[in-house]
């Protein structure tokens, strides 16, 4: 057990490369290196009045946010800042000319791969026993015929995509409210519900459960997100040079981001009972 809190507090150090460069954890991670989304827009705070329908309602509640602690995150988000620009993008250009991109891809995949148990529990608990099994079906495949992880032939060539599901979106879709907004030191933008749902996944991963040596665990937490970065090595600064306000900007891509990943299986129930 001591040992496991000693991975849980290394994963919570770095497996996010923070605020200052990442827009959502979750479909970060768990996508193909390949399918990183680009940037939304800020937004602006929208309130519904008693005209609208239901639907409207569902819109700008999307907009809106919950972040009564914005001073503090905003101190945060300036030392995530700081961390990107004095730390993780020397390294990151550093690691850039080293490894080529298509080893850093490999790499990608792997790690995608090694954290399927996380998707595949997430996927059950929210009632996607389809989905589940699309995620088991990836992992046997891409950890055989994909060489431990190392290629995707589950999407290339059997058209399997992947199902990326974590414990923040398992407690919002058991109803659980999303909470104040958080930005926290290194990890970066996240939220009350977020961040117990983080801590869950954490205990499933196998690397928590199969690596004794807690330098090793650390080094390929680590690794794994330099590495991310270095795929995505313009993400944050485009977003920067478009927002009048990053903080704000920031924000609300990731409020947007996790919002439509909840939603999705609320859509596809409701499109479900259309039907019936």
């Amino acid at each position: 057990m001591k040992h496991h809190l000693w991975y849980l507090l290394f994963l919570v150090l770095l497996t996010c490369v923070g605020c200052a460069q990442q827009k959502d954890i979750g479909i970060v991670q768990d996508l193909p290196v390949e399918a990183v989304e680009e940037p939304g827009d800020a937004m602006d705070m929208m309130l519904a009045d008693d005209f609208y329908d239901e639907d409207d309602n569902a819109l700008c509640e999307a907009h809106t946010f919950n972040d009564p602690l914005e001073p503090i995150n905003r101190f945060f988000f300036e030392f995530n800042d700081k961390l990107y620009y004095w730390f993780l993008k020397p390294v990151n250009k550093a690691y850039t000319a080293v490894l080529p991109i298509e080893l850093r891809f490999s790499f990608g995949n792997f790690v995608v791969n090694l954290s399927a148990p996380i998707r595949f529990l997430n996927n059950l608990l929210q009632g996607k026993v389809y989905d589940a099994g699309i995620v088991l079906s990836r992992f046997l495949i891409n950890s055989t015929l994909g060489v431990y992880g190392f290629g995707d032939p589950a999407l290339v060539d059997f058209g399997l995509e992947p199902k990326p599901e974590d414990f923040g979106q398992t407690l919002a879709v058991w109803g659980v409210g999303e909470g104040v907004y958080l930005c926290l030191p290194v990890i970066g933008p996240s939220n009350v519900r977020d961040s117990f749902g983080f801590a869950a996944d954490a205990y499933t991963h196998p690397m928590v459960y199969f690596v004794d040596d807690i330098w090793v665990s650390a080094g390929y937490y680590a690794g794994s997100r330099i590495n991310l970065l270095s795929l995505n090595p313009d993400l944050y600064e485009d977003l920067k040079a478009y927002a009048l306000d990053p903080y704000v900007s920031m924000r609300q891509v990731y409020l947007d981001s996790r919002r439509n990943r909840v939603d999705d299986l609320k859509l596809k129930q409701r499109c479900d009972n259309d039907f019936k």
